[in-house]
């Protein structure tokens, strides 16, 4: 477990990895997504992405689900009624994006 201290520095350093793992450029794209609209589906993130990016719904949906479970940098919520899931970027971690958006 990361002590509360040290939180920003362990996920700006796997958000670094992440992103250093990117090869296309979808990684930065997802993110520049989020940052733009703050909270989206699943379905809405593979739409945006078809477009520029060969991918799948299940690789876009595997991204999506790193940033939030393993990254920690969003936030789930459930509506009932539906079965999409909105994704939420957490407000604390805007400014760390950003820089590490810029940076890398």
């Amino acid at each position: 477990m990361v002590p509360p201290g040290d939180l920003q520095g362990f996920i700006e350093g796997r958000l670094r990895g992440y992103l250093s793992r990117d090869r296309t450029g979808i990684r930065h794209a997802l993110l520049s997504l989020f940052l733009a609209s703050r909270s989206m589906t699943i379905p809405h993130v593979y739409q945006e992405l078809q477009d520029g990016f060969p991918t799948s719904y299940h690789s876009v949906a595997s991204m999506v689900g790193t940033l939030a479970s393993r990254i920690g940098i969003l936030r789930v919520r459930r509506t009932v009624g539906t079965t999409a899931s909105v994704y939420e970027l957490r407000e604390q971690y805007l400014d760390l994006i950003t820089r590490v958006m810029t940076s890398a």
